[in-house]
């Protein structure tokens, strides 16, 4: 029966993708009918697209009496069937409380959308032109041509610059400033601007023609934004019967470009269950359209089946990204918002894997409320109503607290947020109002299905906690978000992040920068003869896909312990295994050590990531970091003599960087432990949590053959460590025992 589904599912497949080569072929005979030579000299985009408008509107042949009465029913729906944020206005401001700090971030945005000027990924202020030239790279300044979107390369760096800033222009989420600012204010600029952008962008782009029919998810993104503007303009004067003409025009031509080119085999991640809700949004928004039913239904299985897929029965997303698991949870949460407003059913199970998915991110949550970066992250959000930091996930939890009314994803968001009043309207927040926040139940947990341990002591704004990646090397797809990092560890004290996953920088632009961010070298864990855990494949594949083996998880009031390994050098020559132990003593200290197996001589490096540059040597081997609030004090116990080396913003080779947001690189410290010897090899590290100025303890270390005793000295307490059987003695208290 299994093999039954499997030549089922092998023979789809390819006929899938014939359809879709056949598509191509199609759209490449007619391109050449619109375009007068089989590509556009770089640099002339705009003008050539603007040129072969006319013969794409010529196409179009829907009498004005139709799209008159499509546009009246439009109104008369009065957004209805969409969020019911988009009834606010000046008259009625339920953005109260702070709603005057509210309108003025989002006139300032429009503002400067209206003169040219974008916040793009993680730069600030980024000028796209008037006109714009929608197939140019703001930031290279290189050009995509005018041909037909299959003859594109995407990750052509060299030609056509980083098409993710292409892309991101050509999003249209700037949009939404613009429609916000004009339903709060009224003000025809607003207006203006939209409607001048949007009939740019129709003149520019030909079906089927340029770079921004490239991506599916692309196209989903935009129309998207669309569906929101359309509702935020839904009374200006502006949104003309010709104008609305033309919206449903393309965004029917999109939509079926989408159905037809799905991400079912390139990319079936986050860009299939994007492409889902932008039918889904479409096929609501625009139920004139004839396809409409079709893509609604098409959308809804798309999404069930995909978050059965996508998601583990933990809650971790399988691509190992907290990036795009916050993609994900947002698509699910307005499939779900949009589903209650249309009186659609959606089965229970959805929810409650949403849940399982928010769970997973409350758990990683810094004490000081920002989230961890793991793998990749592009610096995008699905619908970004609020500007907000890539670390920044407070929206999320106050959209689900009011949606599954849960007290301890109200704790986590720290309270309400805009976006709540946008997506959920007054009821939203009124439900809001009517919580207690409470944080969760259990500090320490284990996501053993999604690979990792999470180690925290409280859930304080100054508390402990370590994040211990002990599950595979991204999705079983491609793993092209996931970092080589298997066995690393994130930290952060008195609630500050201390080591942490280095970012990711760029995707396509240039492959040595994109090789060292997911690189092992950049990630707090183990390299053996300098060799990452996997070699790359592309921008986004590896050659191959290890994973890590947990052994044991226990957690009690006193301590928490991990037991992990992985085999990822199990391709050299000599076959090394790396086996990683973690004892979190809640509070005070983690003990890392680190067991290499093998028969040969190796060399070692012990590599920890830090957050800042504030790093220091200091006597006696040890290392500190400080913060505002706290250090990290690091030193690290090896049987044989060993080197320490601390970079901060090196490049030959790249050492001691990290990419808070896409785009961004700022220096920060990274230490490398390095030892040469015959394997096998064991490691001790010492993690102290400590106060910024506090003097390191008085260490007495001891190796043997097989056994490692620590003695250490903080406040009045003595404490010893065998590391062959993990025994911690603690005067006047329990000894703890772990085989």
């Amino acid at each position: 029966m299994m093999l039954q589904r499997l030549v089922r599912g092998s023979l789809s497949a390819v006929a899938d993708r014939g359809r879709q080569e056949l598509y191509k072929s199609f759209g490449r005979l007619g391109a050449r009918a619109l375009l007068a030579a089989p590509a556009v000299p770089v640099g002339e985009t705009g003008a050539a697209a603007r040129a072969v408008a006319p013969a794409v509107r010529r196409r179009r042949a829907v009498s004005s009496r139709e799209v008159r009465c499509a546009l009246e029913r439009f109104r008369a729906r009065n957004g209805a069937e969409f969020f019911s944020g988009c009834e606010l206005s000046a008259e009625r401001p339920a953005l109260e409380p702070g709603f005057a700090v509210e309108l003025q971030r989002i006139t300032a945005l429009a503002d400067r959308a209206c003169a040219g000027r974008l916040a793009l990924l993680g730069l600030d202020d980024v000028v796209i032109g008037n006109p714009i030239d929608w197939h140019r790279d703001p930031v290279t300044g290189r050009c995509a041509p005018l041909v037909h979107w299959s003859r594109i390369d995407a990750l052509d760096a060299p030609r056509l610059g980083d098409s993710k800033f292409i892309w991101e222009v050509n999003r249209h989420q700037w949009f939404l400033y613009l429609g916000q600012a004009y339903r709060l204010t009224g003000d025809d600029r607003y207006a203006v601007a939209w409607t001048d952008a949007l009939q740019s962008w129709l003149a520019a782009n030909p079906p089927q023609i340029g770079i921004n029919w490239a991506s599916s998810l692309e196209l989903a993104y935009r129309l998207i934004a669309w569906c929101w503007s359309v509702q935020l303009f839904r009374r200006s004067p502006r949104l003309t019967d010709s104008l609305f003409a033309e919206i449903l025009d393309s965004s029917a031509r999109q939509a079926r470009h989408i159905e037809r080119y799905l991400s079912r085999h390139y990319s079936p991640n986050t860009h299939l269950t994007g492409e889902a809700l932008g039918l889904l949004y479409v096929s609501l928004v625009f139920p004139d359209l004839r396809a409409a039913p079709r893509w609604r239904r098409l959308s809804q299985r798309i999404l069930l089946q995909q978050l059965r897929r996508q998601v583990l029965p933990d809650g971790v997303y399988f691509e190992q990204s907290t990036c795009y698991q916050h993609y994900t949870v947002e698509t699910y949460l307005h499939w779900l918002i949009l589903a209650q407003r249309n009186a659609i059913a959606v089965p229970a199970s959805v929810g409650d894997a949403l849940q399982s998915m928010v769970d997973f991110l409350v758990a990683l949550q810094r004490p000081d409320g920002s989230m961890p970066q793991i793998g990749d992250g592009d610096g995008g959000r699905l619908l970004p109503l609020v500007r907000r930091a890539p670390d920044d996930f407070r929206a999320l939890f106050a959209t689900a607290a009011a949606l599954f009314r849960r007290s301890d994803y109200l704790w986590a968001a720290g309270g309400s947020a805009p976006e709540v009043r946008w997506l959920l309207g007054p009821a939203g927040q009124s439900v809001l109002d009517a919580m207690v926040a409470a944080p969760p139940h259990r500090t320490s947990r284990l996501f053993e299905r999604g690979g990792y341990a999470v180690m925290r002591d409280h859930w304080g704004p100054d508390g402990q906690q370590l994040i211990f990646d002990v599950g595979p090397l991204g999705c079983p797809v491609s793993g092209g978000h996931g970092h080589a990092d298997l066995l690393g560890i994130q930290c952060s004290v008195r609630g500050e992040a201390h080591l942490i996953d280095p970012g990711t920088y760029c995707y396509t632009l240039d492959p040595l920068w994109r090789d060292y961010f997911r690189g092992t070298a950049a990630h707090s864990t183990v390299t053996v003869d300098a060799r990452a855990q996997a070699v790359p494949a592309g921008p986004f594949s590896w050659q191959r896909r290890p994973r890590a083996r947990l052994h044991t998880w226990r957690s009690s009031e006193e301590f928490d312990l991990v037991d992990a390994e992985h085999s990822a050098y199990r391709r050299l020559a000599d076959p090394v295994v790396h086996r990683r132990r973690i004892l979190f003593a809640r509070g005070r200290y983690w003990l890392v050590i680190d067991d290499l197996s093998g028969r040969e001589a190796h060399t070692v490096g012990l590599h920890f990531q830090f957050a800042t540059a504030s790093v220091s040597r200091e006597p006696h081997g040890w290392v500190r970091s400080r913060g505002a609030k706290g250090a990290l004090l690091v030193r690290t116990f090896a049987p044989h003599a060993h080197s320490l080396e601390l970079a901060t913003g090196g490049t030959q080779p790249c050492r001691g960087w990290r990419s808070p947001d896409y785009g961004v690189l700022v220096g920060a410290a990274t230490l490398t432990a390095t030892v040469t010897a015959r394997l096998p090899l064991r490691l001790v590290t010492l993690l102290v949590a400590a106060d910024p100025v506090e003097e390191p303890p008085d260490i007495a270390a001891r190796f043997s053959s097989d056994r490692f005793e620590l003695r250490w000295t903080i406040g009045a307490e003595t404490v010893t460590v065998e590391t062959h059987a993990l025994r911690v003695e603690r005067p006047g208290r329990p000894t703890w025992l772990t085989p």
